[in-house]
């Protein structure tokens, strides 16, 4: 087909699919009490403001992030949408998605979030978006077998041991341990992790395989952990009173029994690696402005009100979200809130996942990776080299693609 016939088709398109001028629209992948909370926020700010309205449009999650990739670049998209940082990179260097927004933004704006939260919302020096809420995962206790946190590994291996017995299907520790993104948690917390200071690729470094070592030990010597390290299991081992500890995050909580009091507390010190504590990835969710937006401006204004206290009240009380704004977290139905409080604790050691596009590379080989240590008990050393070979030839070939 000829370029100006394309050119012609791709107006088209953008003119048949552009949203109504009479009112802004808001893409989000939340369900249930969240997505009741948007609505009710953007309802308020309807109420305050002339103008078009603003409308939320929830997307199937599954198909979220495929739809954004194949609506943006083409201006079929929203005005704005919801989405994790960890995709920024990909967004910025991939498509004409989004534009930068920092100008935007006083000293004021950029001073009333949480530590790391806006920092999660910038690339290559520019800020992208305005921070809404965060997910990580912590120490989920059942507080009838667990009342107090362990303090670190050898605490935790301990307690657990003594509430382990195979026999009875009871394991001391419950979590989905094969999953690459769990297991950063404990590479980060030996200094290691998927990237140097540099964002070059350093999977194959010596706290690596450390890190490996100690899951290992869990898994072989001490014997505490599920057998089958499936989500459905972890959650059925809580829900009957057979394991007193699990690793997940607040997305776990919607689905444990309501019999069982939990605990939320930070994940132990790691004796092995001198006291560092696991360091999960932080996964911070935020608002981004689309480049064809009709007015970046007004677009804007709708992330401010969003994002900030009375917006973020909403979405933490009724939508049970980890507000991004410090000023919520002086509300003391939130900073009392025991739940919020917990994962906020651990948000203080955690670590926010890398934005850059390449971490999109890391889960395939990752995976392998873990089946091949786990599974088939290939060494953790040679098993990470491996896996930083082949991160680094699909680097290397989608960099030689962009040329």
């Amino acid at each position: 087909m000829k370029p100006l016939l394309l050119s012609l088709l791709a107006l088209i398109m953008v003119g048949c699919s552009a949203p109504s001028p009479d009112e802004f629209v808001i893409w989000h992948g939340y369900r249930g009490a969240e997505r009741a909370a948007l609505e009710e926020v953007l309802a308020l700010y309807n109420e305050q403001t002339d103008g078009p309205p603003v409308r939320a449009l929830a997307v199937p999650f599954d198909a979220y992030a495929d739809k954004l990739s194949a609506a943006l670049p083409r201006g079929r998209g929203p005005d704005l949408f919801v989405f994790g940082h960890d995709r920024l990179g990909g967004w910025v260097e991939g498509s004409d998605a989004i534009d930068p927004i920092g100008f935007y933004l006083s000293e004021a704006d950029k001073e009333r979030f949480l530590p790391n939260m806006l920092e999660a919302m910038t690339y290559r020096g520019q800020v992208y978006g305005l921070p809404l809420n965060f997910k990580s995962i912590a120490l989920i206790r059942n507080t009838a077998l667990a009342p107090e946190a362990p303090l670190d590994t050898h605490d935790l291996v301990s307690m657990a041991e003594d509430l382990t017995d195979p026999d009875r299907n009871q394991f001391g520790l419950a979590y989905e341990f094969a999953n690459p993104d769990m297991h950063a948690a404990l590479m980060n917390g030996f200094g290691g992790g998927v990237f140097d200071d540099a964002g070059t690729v350093a999977l194959n470094r010596p706290e690596n395989v450390a890190a490996f070592d100690l899951l290992l030990q869990w898994q072989n010597e001490a014997s505490i952990l599920l057998p089958e390290p499936t989500g459905a299991l972890v959650l059925s081992v809580f829900n009957t009173g057979k394991t007193p500890f699990v690793i997940s995050g607040p997305w776990f909580l919607s689905e444990v029994a309501p019999e069982i009091e939990v605990g939320i507390s930070p994940l132990p010190d790691i004796v092995e690696a001198g006291g560092a504590p696991i360091q999960p990835w932080i996964f911070i969710e935020g608002i981004f402005v689309t480049r064809t937006s009709r007015d970046p401006q007004r677009a804007f204004e709708i992330a401010q009100f969003i994002t900030s206290e009375t917006g973020q009240t909403v979405m933490a009380e009724m939508g049970r979200q980890l507000p991004a704004a410090t000023a919520v977290w002086e509300q003391s139905s939130i900073s009392e809130d025991p739940v919020a409080a917990g994962f906020r604790a651990q948000m203080e050691q955690g670590a926010p996942m890398p934005n850059i596009p390449e971490l999109a590379l890391f889960w395939s080989p990752a995976d392998v990776a873990m089946d091949q240590v786990l599974r088939s008990g290939r060494a953790p050393t040679d098993a990470l080299a491996e896996a930083q070979t082949k991160m680094t030839a699909a680097i290397d070939a989608l960099r030689e693609q962009d040329r």
